[in-house]
């Protein structure tokens, strides 16, 4: 052991009655109902599943599972997980201390209509064998509760289109955001027994089921085959069948302790005992080590006490903490320039030393470990400072699974949640295994970037078979090779986020991504109507190979096995219709299977009846243009692979428009103009935000920033996803309310403050005759912070907030993300920003000298230069 020169640098849970085991034949615990992928024999042709697509290996073992964050009861239960998107705000809304009126700027929510309406007075006739259905009692009925806002699945239409040919046009589309791991408000009563399933497709019994109440038999909504209940389901009537969760709510969370006590659920030190473990860069000059120093220190107070920690310092050498030495920082040093020896870390798990240890026993310790780090001393640029990253990951990978790893030959078996790497670099991985090149001129720096790729990969893959994941978080002025370290973070399941310094917004990211909840071992299973062919899908996933034929004869589900499950996450589906539709209804279902942090097996299943409908109007209406357009954003994005391909995409929104308009709209009179649809207005507007922002414009510099802008979108919940496509624009009132107001330029009044909230960016402008009033200005930047935090609290990764004053040079930031409407005449101002019919002639003119001309074109410029008239 030496000491290192400063090296290179509780929950209650309503049972429902039953008969245990009383369901239809059930597959072993761990198998999983698959889908086969054959195409052509299978429901759903192979859709391309994509989240960049790490190839995926086949499933082996997958477990159930549950939303992230624990299991929801009827009881009220505590915030256990992190980051969903920004909380939904209802009208009015009254955040602690800043009041504020707005309309809902979240997707809305799917309206869960009625189960099958057929009269059972004349019932229909089912044929499944020899058997025929009589007097089938559907259980959902016209005036069935519909979904709450919270909803984790949300569809582009609240109405599929019964006509093949328009239903499938490119420009519109169709299909779902579908949310994992979301925290649903009220939460389902918790089902602890096994479900029932189809014996043929192996689709769960569901809200919208049909049951014959004589003999409990169910129909499955997916391929109307006949089931048994064992005589479970025998009702003397329908009523009687509600004290089935699953028959009486579309959402609903099957659980199987992992302790297999009724009514148990661990809440103790399980979540705890998976380990958090900081790899800290070595090679960071004065300023930025004190900015990080105060975020590691901040960072160890915020952890509970039976939080478990390791502490990790690389550079040239891989420098590994021991908690046992109380007097002084104390590590033991590993070399950097290749993979450590299995002897090496042999003698490093079975030595005397403590590398993970709670923060009760070692809180003191660890405040001693970040005061003795001290800044790079050598006279060498910041981007040729050998790291060596991968060692140092390999090496905290090898302290987490400790003497396990070599007992179990390779298959982890231990107790705890998802351990988790935080990296935090300040420059590229540029020695060692995985590294590249110092410079970009480096006679083979092509094929060594490439083999770094592969090998950063490999890393990732076996942290998430070891239940670890590896988020990095990059801080600074050194740019740290996005695509080299990208790899890692992605195939563990983890994040990686850039940040201008290691000030407060890296802080509080290291404080969410240590505290966020990840479900783990996870599968989802999507089933849908035979009419529904879908088509790709764009999330944090891969599609998973399972068989379980031997349990259901045709199960045509696609599978997707989910690298974690957190609320942050979500999965966008593309879909299509097979043909024109004869049925008055379509159904999906979605089934995630997890284990979550408490060591409890998990099935959440989802399960939706739209109606169809011959009416291009009615569906027009039935749009959610905000689902919408964050459907057509993701696989937008997925081709933008390059700046030179985000250009190209910003001219295929320009051919979706037209096209939009050419098949939805309506023919101006007396030319040959076409007017976009009214009823998709705002999807134009945002579709324009989309083209313009930092996500496919110009607004971000470096190409690293924009490609992981790029990663984390096509990955994000769907409150993220909007606020990234297009921000939410708040403004200031007397009294420290705020109204919400469109994102135009007409909103920058000298004499108001305005909260710009662009995701991963919120921006506090100040008129400049606000902020020549000190106390007005003060109090009016107070309220906006104030907001800015709340309405962020739990987004991940935290977003800067900047504030800054009509006329600064920062300012250019928040107008660069508004709409330049001051070009459009005042009737279309008017219109477009009513809020300026309460301004004075003075104020209007006093406005309009304030803008300063441009060449962006203004949305109605933009629509009529597409030869479409705006709606």
């Amino acid at each position: 052991m030496v000491n290192p020169p400063q090296p290179s640098h509780g929950y209650s849970v309503t049972a429902i009655p039953s008969k245990p085991d009383s369901s239809t034949p059930q597959p072993e615990k761990n198998s999983v109902p698959p889908p086969t992928m054959l195409p052509g024999a299978s429901r759903f042709p192979p859709p391309k599943l994509q989240q960049d697509q790490i190839p995926s290996p086949s499933l082996q073992n997958p477990k159930l599972l549950s939303p992230a964050n624990g299991v929801k009861t009827g009881s009220p239960v505590p915030h256990l997980s992190t980051p969903p998107g920004p909380p939904v705000f209802t009208s009015p809304v009254r955040p602690a201390a800043v009041p504020f009126r707005t309309s809902p700027a979240t997707p809305q929510p799917v309206a869960f209509s009625s189960g099958s309406t057929l009269p059972t007075s004349s019932p229909p006739h089912f044929s499944n064998g020899s058997v025929e259905l009589q007097n089938q009692v559907p259980l959902a009925t016209n005036d069935s509760t519909p979904f709450e806002e919270s909803s984790c699945a949300l569809f582009s239409a609240l109405k599929v289109l019964k006509h093949k040919k328009l239903a499938n046009a490119p420009s519109l589309g169709f299909g779902a955001l579908f949310s994992p791991g979301k925290e649903i408000f009220p939460g389902p009563q918790i089902i602890q027994r096994n479900p029932h399933r189809c014996h043929n497709c192996g689709a769960y019994a569901n809200f919208h089921c049909k049951i014959l109440l004589s003999s409990g038999q169910w129909q499955c909504v997916i391929c109307r085959k006949l089931n048994g209940s064992e005589g479970e389901y025998v009702a003397p009537s329908k009523e009687d069948l509600h004290n089935f969760q699953e028959l009486s709510s579309p959402i609903n969370d099957y659980v199987q302790n992992g302790n297999k006590r009724p009514g148990f659920i661990p809440v103790s030190d399980s979540r705890m005992s998976a380990p958090t473990v900081l790899v800290i860069d070595a090679c960071l000059d004065e300023t930025h080590l004190q900015h990080l120093q105060s975020s590691l220190h901040a960072f160890v107070d915020s952890l509970p006490p039976t939080a478990r920690i390791g502490i990790i310092l690389y550079g040239r050498t891989v420098s590994v903490y021991d908690f046992s030495e109380e007097s002084m920082a104390s590590a033991d040093v590993l070399p950097g320039d290749k993979s450590p020896t299995h002897e090496s870390l042999k003698a490093l798990i079975y030595g005397t030393s403590v590398y993970l240890s709670t923060v009760h026993a070692s809180k003191e310790v660890a405040h001693k470990i970040f005061s003795s780090l001290r800044s790079f001393g050598l006279n060498i640029a910041e981007a040729s400072r050998d790291r060596c990253l991968g060692t140092a990951v390999e090496v905290a990978m090898a302290i987490i699974q400790g003497p396990s790893a070599e007992m179990s030959r390779g298959v982890v078996q231990r107790a705890g949640g998802n351990s988790r790497i935080i990296v935090c670099a300040g420059g590229p991985n540029t020695y060692g295994p995985g590294s590249v090149p110092h410079s970009f001129s480096h006679p083979h720096y092509p094929h060594m970037e490439k083999t770094a790729l592969k090998w950063m990969e490999n890393l990732g893959r076996e942290a998430h078979r070891h239940n670890t994941v590896v988020d990095i978080l990059c801080a600074g002025t050194c740019p740290v090779r996005v695509p080299v370290l990208q790899p890692l973070a992605k195939a563990s399941g983890g994040v990686l986020v850039l940040h201008d310094d290691f000030g407060e917004a890296f802080g509080v990211n290291l404080q969410r991504a240590a505290s966020r909840a990840s479900g783990f071992h996870g599968l989802l299973e999507i089933r849908c109507s035979d009419d529904i062919l879908i088509t790709q899908v764009v999330g944090p996933g891969e599609e998973a190979h399972v068989d379980t034929h031997e349990t259901f004869k045709n199960n045509n589900a696609l599978c997707i096995q989910m690298l974690s499950v957190e609320e942050t996450q979500s999965f966008a589906l593309s879909m299509e219709t097979k043909g024109d539709i004869k049925n008055d209804c379509v159904f999906f279902q979605f089934a995630v299977q997890y284990t979550n942090v408490y060591q409890v097996d998990i099935i959440r299943v989802v399960t939706i009846r739209l109606p169809t409908v011959d009416s291009v109007s009615a569906y027009l209406e039935s749009i959610q243009y905000e689902v919408a357009a964050i459907l057509m954003a993701k696989r937008t994005l997925l081709r933008a692979k390059s700046h030179s391909d985000a250009m190209d995409m910003r001219g295929t929104i320009d051919e979706r428009i037209k096209d939009i308009a050419l098949k939805f709209g309506s023919l101006v009179p007396k030319s040959k103009l076409h007017r976009f649809p009214k009823e998709l207005s705002a999807l134009s507007e945002l579709l324009f935000h989309l083209r313009r922002g930092p996500l496919l414009g110009s607004i971000v510099g470096h190409e690293d920033e924009r490609s992981v802008l790029r990663i984390l979108f096509l990955n994000a919940s769907s409150d993220l996803s909007l606020r990234m496509v297009a921000p939410r624009c708040l403004m200031h009132r007397e009294g420290g309310t705020f109204e919400e107001l469109p994102a135009y330029d007409l909103a920058m009044q000298s004499d108001t403050a305005v909260v710009l909230d662009h995701g991963t960016d919120v921006f506090i402008w100040l008129g400049a005759e606000l902020a020549a009033d000190e106390g007005r200005s003060a109090a009016a930047l107070a309220a906006c912070r104030t907001l800015a935090e709340e309405i962020t609290e739990l987004r991940f990764p935290a977003p800067r907030i900047l504030s800054f004053k009509e006329g600064s040079s920062q300012a250019r930031y928040f107008v660069s993300r508004l709409i330049p409407a001051h070009k459009d005449p005042p009737y279309e101002q008017e219109a477009r920003f009513p809020q300026l019919k309460s301004l004075t002639i003075e104020q209007r003119m006093k406005l309009k000298t304030n803008f300063i001309h441009f060449d962006d074109p203004s949305f109605c410029e933009w629509m009529r230069s597409l030869k479409v008239v705006p709606p």
